[in-house]
């Protein structure tokens, strides 16, 4: 596998980006080689405190997958919740329209397929996660850990300085009606798109602060006729949880590795 670094100037948001890429090898398949061509992609959402390397810096992960047939694409949102914000700076169209076509200038065998373009991040990279996938429909999977994925248990008065909220999002008291809510977009989701719907999972920790947030959520995406695989275990809102769980997400979704190989 490669570690690549790609620095290229973001027409959509004005201004130079960095994007990170772990690009696979290829493997021996007990049948058959690996095509190396038309690759899975898997990007890989960080959270509020976090940028495009904080994954490779933190998890392990370039081991993790190291066997797989998988790229995985690790864009930054900056601050910004993977979001068209209110003040202008559009990070959803950079990542969800621009980042795969300028991936695909440097890396033209990663696929473009829908049903090989997955998504999965932790905490705001959670959310980003879901709403990108429901908002986009063109990724097949989409996975998030301890994501932010429902604000009905956060009171305004709990978030601190308001005036950041509002630019990203707009007008809080509107948030659930908006095009940022994962519940209107999940509401939304079979008008814009039919009835081909994204396969989702999500794992919180009990003693996550986003433990009820991740409830309410999955419980309403279930009623939707989302498929969703929900698992809780004790864990709190920290790297030790996302290392061990984002191996979870590897089962999830429908790669191919030697999973032997992967743990050796």
């Amino acid at each position: 596998m490669a570690i690549l670094k790609i620095n290229y100037f973001s027409e959509v948001l004005g201004m130079v980006r960095d994007v990170s890429v772990i690009y696979p090898e290829a493997i021996k398949n007990p049948d058959k080689d690996v095509e190396m061509t038309d690759i899975p992609v898997l990007y890989l959402l960080h959270g509020m405190s976090g940028n495009q390397d904080t994954w490779l810096n933190r998890s392990g992960i370039d081991r993790l997958i190291r066997n797989t047939n998988l790229a995985i694409v690790m864009p930054s949102t900056d601050l910004a919740w993977y979001t068209n914000t209110t003040y202008g700076a559009r990070y959803y169209d950079a990542i969800v329209d621009e980042l795969p076509k300028v991936l695909q200038n440097f890396l033209p065998n990663l696929s473009t397929k829908r049903e090989k373009n997955f998504i999965a991040g932790l905490s705001m990279g959670g959310y980003g996660a879901f709403k990108i996938a429901l908002a986009s429909n063109r990724f097949s999977y989409a996975a998030s850990l301890s994501g932010a994925l429902s604000f009905e248990t956060m009171p305004q008065d709990s978030l601190g300085d308001l005036s950041y909220w509002e630019g990203i999002f707009g007008d809080l008291d509107r948030f659930y009606q908006s095009k940022n809510s994962i519940q209107q977009l999940a509401s939304d989701f079979e008008t814009k798109f039919g009835s081909r719907k994204p396969i989702l999972y999500a794992w919180c920790g009990h003693q996550d602060f986003l433990y009820e947030a991740n409830n309410i959520a999955v419980a309403d995406l279930k009623e939707k006729a989302f498929d969703i695989t929900y698992e809780t275990s004790d864990g709190t809102h920290e790297w030790y949880y996302w290392t061990k769980m984002i191996d979870r997400v590897f089962d999830f979704l429908p790669i191919t590795y030697h999973k032997e190989e992967r743990l050796s």
